[in-house]
């Protein structure tokens, strides 16, 4: 069996990077699997290793300010927007579990198949079952009022 030459060598290893690139998301990897796939390239044509390794260093470089920043620009570009945690329940509806009166401090309502303690915005009792919506949030305690 004969040893691996050179091309396939650098296409080993850029499919490991590209396999690593696909379990950190971060495109770094992918700027190494580029400059492996562009030196696998150049090994099948010369047997230059310090040609090769040109060849990897300025693919990979030209990679991590090109292909980089616009793949982290299109892949990302709606991460910001997205809510999360607490900031996703301002606004979210559900509905009364256990009646909310603040006086006796009772209260429960279910957003989203979760259980939270609430109090009503105006300090109105809200009965069972009545849906409504979270206008504020203290703590772990979720300010609700009731949709019409």
């Amino acid at each position: 069996m004969d040893l691996l030459v050179a091309w396939q060598i650098w296409l080993i290893i850029g499919l490991l990077a590209f396999i690593v690139e696909i379990f950190s998301n971060t495109f770094v990897f992918l700027c190494f699997c580029l400059g492996c796939l562009v030196s696998a390239l150049c090994a099948y044509f010369t047997d230059s290793l310090t040609a090769q390794l040109i060849v990897f260093s300025v693919v990979t470089f030209i990679c991590f300010f090109t292909v980089r920043p616009l793949m982290n620009k299109y892949a990302f570009r709606k991460g910001d927007n997205t809510k999360t945690n607490v900031d996703a329940l301002l606004g979210a509806k559900g509905r009364v579990t256990q009646t909310i009166d603040d006086k006796s401090n009772t209260g429960r309502v279910l957003i989203n198949g979760d259980d939270w303690k609430a109090e009503s915005e105006d300090g109105r009792t809200i009965a069972e079952n009545e849906k409504i919506e979270v206008v504020k949030i203290d703590s772990t305690t979720l300010i609700v009022k009731p949709l019409k």
